[in-house]
This record gives structure tokens, C-alpha cells and sequence, in this order.
């Protein structure tokens, strides 16, 4: 079988491990800060922890759609990149939150532009399409 968006589809898997592992980095500050389920409040090492986990679960409507878009209407090769871009800009996001949060932006604006080009890409292709 042939399939067309192997780099979008592994890249996907990717971007659902990352969020996993958020997960999992949760579940260590929980254990770690004594914080038990289903509180979802501590101290404040376990609250940027929390916060950098569901920051990750509000991006991801974002970004998966405009990664599938990229990947249909520009690049698959470069959806694969921009998810992998995306990828460390959230890895790079929860780990510096976890630490301190004015220490989140680095990431958070790694993935910011991961998605802005996946977005922009896309409609950009659509709006050449249209006036063409």
C-alpha cells in the first residue's frame, strides 16, 4: 500500500507522543509535590507543570489541523519538519516552564511559529487557488 503523507502521519504520532509525555511529566509532579488525584492545584512547581500540560492540549486543535492542511495543499516533506520544529518548541516549552514560568516563551514561540507557517502556509495556497 502507497501512502501519500507518511511524513504527516509519523509526524502526528509524534506530536500525540509529545503530548503523552506530558502527561507522564504530570503524573511525576504529582508524585513528587504530593498532589493527588483529582486535584488539580498545589504548589507552584506542580501548577506550571499542570498549566505547561494543558497548554500542550489547547494547542493541539491548532495545530494538527493546519499541519494536515500543510501537508495536503503545500509540503508533506515539510509538515514532517514543522512537526518536528513543533515538537521541540513544546518540549523545550513544558521543561523551561516546569522550572520558572518566564522561562516557557522560548518554546511556546518555537511552536507559535510552527503553526503560523502550517496555518499560513496552507491559506496561502487557498487564496493563490481562489484568485488565480
Amino acid at each position: 500500500m502507497d501512502f501519500p503523507y507518511p511524513f504527516a502521519a509519523l509526524a502526528t504520532g509524534l506530536v500525540i507522543l509529545v503530548y503523552v509525555w506530558t502527561g507522564l511529566v504530570v503524573g511525576r509532579a504529582r508524585k513528587a509535590h504530593g498532589v493527588d488525584y483529582p486535584d488539580t492545584q498545589g504548589p507552584d512547581a506542580f501548577n506550571r507543570v499542570w498549566r505547561a500540560h494543558q497548554n500542550t492540549l489547547e494547542a493541539l486543535p491548532q495545530f494538527l489541523p493546519s499541519l494536515w492542511l500543510f501537508a495536503l495543499l503545500v509540503s508533506d516533506r515539510w509538515a514532517g519538519v514543522l512537526a518536528l520544529v513543533w515538537a521541540l518548541g513544546r518540549i523545550l516549552y513544558v521543561r523551561g516552564y516546569a522550572v520558572a514560568a518566564d522561562k516557557r516563551s522560548t518554546g511556546f514561540l518555537i511552536s507559535l511559529l510552527a503553526t503560523a507557517i502550517s496555518l499560513f502556509g496552507a491559506l496561502g495556497v487557498v487564496v493563490a487557488q481562489l484568485l488565480a
